[in-house]
């Protein structure tokens, strides 16, 4: 898996993904801080609407942003939306109303929609043999793994020298070496570019539209609802759970958000090899049923016998391993549904639609919690990650990567793509050529 890593440009930008995810837990330990500082009692309000904002930005901005990177140099963009991430970040020690931490974090947060999906997207290109690709992918997954583990020790140890206040200027050092990284290689451009013909609507709007075109992509995003509902009860009730059933201290929660990192690590790191022998579809559909599956024995157990900490542990561990097991080939459905040129768009509506899931997940997961207790919630979200699962099966078929023998009855038999001959095969892919998954061709 490591061998990818002799790619220079991959290389360089794998690290500017690793140091800019350290500035960016660095900055959730520091929001935490400020936000006391600013509310005292209400800080958990503010923390709330901070994350609210930060889906609202991801929802709304990526589209946006999926269309306006078709228009500009991808180094270019990438590096600005560093220096803007960089700028809100040390600014923020400076602010003394909570209305002004909400501005910079929006800033911050729709600069990262427009950054993580153009980022994303140039990867494949970078690295077009699948293998490789996913050995990225897998990468990829541990860096976020690592700083959800890293980051908040190196910000504990920083925070013993020096105030929270400085742990802002850490990030706006991440995002800064970031574009430091990201400057110093050269990036593919798409092999085709129709941004030219297209209007601010078209543009906006042809990721979605790809999307949701594709029946595999349909399933991605029923997975995606599994994959916020189990995350959801991981990263909302967990200081519940750990603090207030169990009674445990406060370093316990920090265990068990370990278990779920450890457990999607090791997903990570058996998935290349794995899908060099089986296909995507049913690793991802086997990491939604084990979400669910477990999330429901636990409660179960729950019900049975009281909350202990060895269960708890064990099924964080397996959701983060089935959560590695959806999450992690996801970028593989990307690459194959969509040409160069409409990736950035494409990753951006992957971006946007996933979060919406999270949007909706987050607020049900506390309130199930809140109103009906652990056993009911575990039991709501297990129930939500199953059919999650089971509306990927009837979206996504079986045999979606098949070639496909069609007639083009909307192209004139002079059209470079027909060759002189109507009916012909290949892998579906929604294009300017094939508008509809199944109104342009016939088995």
């Amino acid at each position: 898996m490591w061998n990818v890593l002799e790619d220079r440009r991959y290389r360089h930008l794998f690290l500017a993904q690793i140091v800019a995810l350290a500035g960016t837990g660095l900055a959730t330990v520091a929001l935490g801080l400020l936000a006391y500082d600013l509310a005292g009692e209400r800080a958990a309000l503010v923390l709330g609407t901070v994350f609210t904002i930060k889906m609202v930005a991801y929802v709304g901005v990526a589209p946006l942003a999926g269309a306006l990177a078709e228009r500009i140099d991808r180094r270019r963009l990438l590096v600005g939306l560093d220096l803007v991430r960089a700028a809100a970040a040390v600014s923020l020690p400076f602010v003394n109303e909570v209305w002004q931490v909400y501005l910079l974090i929006f800033a911050m947060q729709a600069a990262s929609a427009g950054f993580t999906p153009a980022f994303q997207a140039t990867i494949p290109d970078l690295l077009p043999e699948e293998t490789r690709y996913t050995q990225a992918l897998s990468l990829s997954r541990l860096a976020y793994e690592l700083e959800n583990i890293v980051s908040p020790l190196l910000a504990g140890i920083l925070l013993t020298i020096v105030s929270h206040d400085a742990l802002f200027l850490g990030t706006a050092l991440g995002f800064f070496g970031s574009a430091l990284l990201v400057v110093s290689v050269t990036l593919p451009k798409p092999e085709l570019d129709y941004s030219a013909s297209r209007g601010v609507y078209e543009r906006t709007t042809r990721g979605m539209r790809i999307y949701l075109a594709t029946p595999r992509l349909r399933g991605l995003l029923a997975l995606c609802l599994s994959v916020s509902a189990a995350g959801s009860m991981v990263l909302v009730n967990s200081v519940v759970l750990v603090r207030s059933e169990l009674g445990l201290p406060a370093s316990a929660l920090a265990w068990a958000m370990c278990a779920f990192g450890l457990g999607s690590m090791i997903a990570a790191l058996a998935l290349p090899r794995l899908l060099e022998s089986v296909p995507d579809r049913p690793v991802m559909l086997a990491g939604a049923v084990l979400m669910g599956g477990v999330l429901a024995t636990l409660a179960l157990v729950n019900m049975a016998f009281g909350m202990s900490w060895g269960a708890l542990l064990l099924t964080w561990g397996l959701v983060g391993l089935g959560y590695s097991g959806v999450m992690t080939p996801s970028g593989r459905l990307l690459k194959r549904s969509a040409r160069s040129a409409d990736r950035p768009a494409l990753f951006a509506a992957q971006f946007a639609l996933s979060h919406a899931c999270w949007l909706v997940s987050y607020p049900l997961s506390g309130w199930l919690m809140t109103r009906f207790g652990t056993s009911a919630t575990l039991l709501i979200l297990a129930g939500i990650a199953v059919l999650g699962c089971l509306a990927a099966l009837r979206l996504w078929p079986t045999a979606d990567d098949t070639e496909v023998e069609h007639i083009h009855d909307n192209l004139p038999l002079s059209h470079p793509h027909l060759n002189g001959e109507r009916r012909h095969r290949h892998t579906m892919i929604i294009d300017d050529e094939h508008p509809h998954w199944s109104d342009h061709y016939r088995r």
